[in-house]
């Protein structure tokens, strides 16, 4: 009887345990989700979508930035979509606003665009945050385009499954960002997602997310996050004008009375360009000349060029200014456009007569 009656209180308090168990489960799971909705409800607002160039050789015409100011600066990831003057940016409440590229830094794959709109939602780049493997995390995206007005982004749940180095390729191409990452295990890797945010369960800011990129060692696609502490101070001297390679003065005009010279052009290094019609026009290769300098770097037919040295390019004019101020052996550094992937080459200015 006493057996029994041991037996039956054993069991008891084994059924007492599963239920108490169950309770904190679904108070931990409902705290969870509660935890979850408001700070969707808090991030959403910061999120932006971006719709610019593309359409060309299947290349998707819509991308993600986050805000990072109250006056309307905006992270987002240094691609094509980029290439006009100006992008359209949709804020989650469907208002439109003209952006434009204020700095950029292809090394990191990141630029910064400015609306003219001021007292908006924003991520304070001083709260950001790290994380290490296992942290629950939120990764918010238009992915697949799937908001173009008032409609909410995307959001992912997930786990940040590693913290390592991208090694990583876009077509034959490697990644120009070859830093620390987060490897998430979400599918942030969609068209349209790159330049997304990823954030703590409570809405403290991670990284933006990356481009749709393949693992070097395994040809898998990877989903993986920049942490802000690659971006912050970056972001911080664009948007304050202490970056270097935010131009301050319009090289379109010159000065009254003091013309700039142009000693080199293009033709010195083997490059045409498309036609200069329309006071900015795209710096797009035309051609290269046979067993010129660009020919053997590796420059093709329809690159882009986006910068020379450290100097954004965004005209067939702002090319000619910049190649203008070269002088006779010095190293010229050129980042193109190749598709939706960044090109970086070096040559030598020649000296005058040389090829």
């Amino acid at each position: 009887m006493s057996t029994n009656f041991g037996r039956s209180r054993a069991a008891l308090m084994r059924v007492a345990l599963i239920i108490a168990g169950l309770n904190v489960f679904t108070a931990n799971h409902s705290a969870f989700a509660q935890s979850s909705g408001e700070t969707i409800a808090s991030v959403s607002p910061k999120v932006v979508k971006i719709f610019g160039a593309g359409g060309g050789a299947k290349l998707h015409a819509y991308g993600t930035g986050f805000l990072v100011s109250d006056k309307g600066h905006i992270v987002t990831v240094w691609s094509h979509i980029l290439d006009g003057d100006t992008v359209n940016v949709v804020l989650h409440d469907g208002r439109r606003f003209e952006g434009k590229v204020v700095g950029a830094e292809p090394p990191l794959d990141m630029a910064v665009l400015k609306i003219e709109a001021e007292g908006l939602p924003y991520f304070d780049l001083a709260q950001a945050a790290a994380a290490g493997p296992g942290t629950r995390v939120l990764a918010f995206s238009n992915a697949w385009k799937v908001a173009t007005g008032d409609e909410p982004v995307t959001v992912m749940h997930g786990v940040i499954s590693a913290k390592t180095t991208l090694a990583a390729r876009r077509g034959a191409f490697e990644s120009p960002y070859t830093g620390p990452i987060y490897v998430v295990d979400a599918i942030t890797n969609n068209s349209g997602a790159a330049g997304g945010v990823l954030t703590t369960w409570d809405g403290r800011l991670l990284g933006m997310l990356g481009k749709e990129l393949r693992n070097t060692q395994s040809n898998t696609w990877l989903n993986y996050v920049m942490p802000m502490s690659e971006l912050k101070q970056t972001t911080e001297e664009i948007i304050t004008g202490r970056f270097s390679r935010t131009k301050k003065d319009d090289p379109d005009e010159d000065s009254p009375g003091k013309p700039k010279l142009r000693r080199y052009e293009a033709l010195d290094f083997g490059i045409v360009t498309i036609p200069d019609v329309v006071t900015r026009t795209p710096a797009y290769i035309d051609r290269i000349l046979p067993g010129s300098q660009a020919e053997k770097v590796g420059l093709l037919p329809n690159d882009l060029i986006l910068f020379v040295g450290e100097d954004l390019v965004q005209s067939c004019r702002m090319l000619r200014d910049e190649l203008g101020r070269l002088e006779a052996n010095d190293p010229l550094k050129v980042i193109v456009r190749r598709g939706d992937v960044l090109v970086s080459v070096e040559m030598v200015t020649p000296r005058k007569g040389e090829e």
